[in-house]
C-alpha cells in the first residue's frame, strides 16, 4: 500500500527513547530517517540489553527502518556536511539539551537559513526557555516533577515511599505529542509554503495524563480520595481488574456475581454509596470470585458485559490473539538475528503503518548519504581519514 510519507525526509539528531520513538513512527509511515550518530559507539541505546551478538533489540525497535550515519559533529567538516544534508531535508528533530544545538551551530534559526521552509523540532525535558529549561531530565524525575507519580500514589492508599515506575512513560508519551506535532506542521506546510519550530515539552506530555488530578488540585472540595470503583478483585489463583464505571456496569456485575440484591441494596443502590462502601462491596464479590480461577471469573464477567481483565504479563499480553488478528507486530532483523517489534497502534485503509523489518548497522549508510550529496570518493576518504566520518568499510 501507499506510504504516507514517501519523499518526506527526516534528519534524526536524537538518542535513548523520546526522540527516537517520534522518528522511528515517521519511518513507519514511510520517511526516510537518517539517524546521525556519535563516532564513540552511537546512540548509546545501542548498548542496552537485550544483546544478541553485540546487537540491541531495546535500540533495535525505536530505530528500526532507519539510516545510520556517523559524524563527529565537533568537526566543522561535519557540520557542512549536515548543512549540505539539511538543504535536501524536510524535518529535522532533536533532543538535546537546549543551547546543545546552537554550539554546533545547527540551531533553528542557522538551519532555517539553509531551508527556509524546514520543520525543526526540538524534544527537551522542560522546555528551549524558561527557568528550568537547562535542568537534565529523564523519564523518572518529569515523573516526579509532573505530579504524576505522587497523583498515581494517591489511589494506592496508605502513607508510603512513592513508587519507582521503571516504564518510561514520559519519554513514549513525548515522543507521540511531538510525531504529532511534525504531522501537524507538514499539512501546515503543504498549506502555506513555511516551516516552522515545533518545542516539546517533556514536563507537559506528562502533564497532559492527570487531566482529571488537574482540575481536582484547582477545585479541592470535590476531591474523593482514591477511585475505588476501579481496581483489582482476587480469584483462586490470581487477580482480576474490575472497572465499575457506569450503572449498567454494576448491574450486569451483580447479575454475574448472582448478587442481584445488590441493587437494591442501600450500601451500593446509587454511585455515591458504592464509592463509600467499596471495600465492603469488593469483600461480598471475593467470596464469589475467590471460590473460581481467573479464567472462570473472566469469562462469567465476559458474558455479562463486565468490563475486566486478569493482570497479565507483557509476554502473556504479546500473545494475545487480538494482537495476532491485527498484525500488531513486524519481524525484525538486525545482526543478532530477529525480534519482534510493536508497530503503530493505528491502521489505515489506504495507507501502510507497520515498522520496516530492517535495523542499520552503525554507520551503515555514512558514505552512500554523502555519495548522495555530491561528495566524490576521493573527499569521503579524506572525511574518513580526518575521522570526521565512520563507515563500517573503513
Amino acid at each position: 500500500m501507499n506510504s504516507p510519507l514517501d519523499g518526506v525526509r527526516v534528519v534524526d539528531f536524537t538518542t535513548t527513547i523520546a526522540g527516537p520513538h517520534c522518528t522511528r513512527l515517521l519511518a513507519d509511515l514511510g520517511a526516510e530517517v537518517i539517524k546521525l550518530e556519535a563516532p564513540d559507539g552511537g546512540d548509546m541505546m545501542r548498548s542496552r540489553p537485550p544483546l544478541r551478538n553485540g546487537a540491541s533489540t531495546s535500540f533495535g525497535q525505536l530505530n528500526t527502518g532507519k539510516k545510520s550515519v556517523i559524524l563527529d559533529l565537533k568537526r566543522p567538516e561535519a557540520v557542512d556536511i549536515v548543512q549540505r544534508l539539511v538543504a535536501t531535508t524536510d524535518v529535522v528533530v532533536e533532543n538535546f539539551r537546549p543551547g546543545v544545538m546552537q554550539r554546533f551551530g545547527l540551531d533553528y534559526p542557522t538551519l532555517k537559513a539553509v531551508k527556509p521552509d524546514l520543520i525543526f523540532c526540538a524534544i527537551s525535558g522542560y522546555g528551549q526557555t524558561g527557568p528550568s529549561a537547562e535542568l537534565p531530565a529523564y523519564a523518572p524525575v518529569i515523573h516526579a516533577a509532573s505530579g504524576y507519580d505522587l497523583a498515581h500514589l494517591a489511589y494506592q492508599g496508605g502513607d508510603r515511599r512513592p513508587d519507582y515506575c521503571g516504564i518510561y512513560i514520559a519519554d513514549v508519551v513525548t515522543g507521540t505529542y511531538a510525531f504529532g506535532a511534525i504531522m501537524t506542521a507538514l499539512y501546515q506546510r503543504r498549506e502555506t509554503g513555511a516551516g516552522q519550530l515545533i518545542d516539546v515539552s517533556m514536563l507537559e506530555s506528562m502533564l497532559s495524563l492527570t487531566l482529571s488530578e488537574m482540575q481536582l488540585a484547582q477545585f479541592p472540595g470535590s476531591f474523593i480520595q482514591g477511585r475505588p470503583v476501579f481496581g483489582p478483585i482476587a480469584t483462586k489463583d490470581g487477580w482480576i481488574n474490575l472497572s465499575v464505571a457506569s450503572e449498567r456496569t454494576f448491574q450486569n456485575l451483580a447479575a454475574a456475581a448472582g448478587r442481584r440484591d445488590w441493587i437494591d441494596d442501600p450500601r451500593f443502590a446509587k454511585y455515591p454509596d458504592r464509592r463509600a462502601n467499596w471495600g465492603q462491596l469488593i469483600d461480598e464479590l471475593e467470596v464469589w470470585s475467590k471460590e473460581l480461577s481467573s479464567a472462570e471469573v473472566q469469562a462469567i464477567f465476559d458474558r455479562h458485559g463486565v468490563p475486566s481483565s486478569p493482570y497479565r504479563t507483557v509476554k502473556q499480553a504479546m500473545d494475545d490473539p487480538q494482537l495476532a488478528h491485527r498484525g500488531s507486530f513486524t519481524e525484525i532483523h538486525d545482526a543478532g538475528g530477529t525480534f519482534r517489534a510493536l508497530n503503530p497502534p493505528f491502521r489505515m485503509s489506504a495507507a501502510e503503518a507497520a515498522a520496516k523489518p530492517f535495523v542499520a548497522a552503525l554507520g551503515e549508510h555514512t558514505e552512500p548519504v554523502l555519495a548522495e550529496l555530491s561528495y566524490t570518493p576521493a573527499e569521503i576518504t579524506a572525511l574518513a581519514e580526518a575521522g570526521v566520518i565512520t563507515s563500517p568499510s573503513r
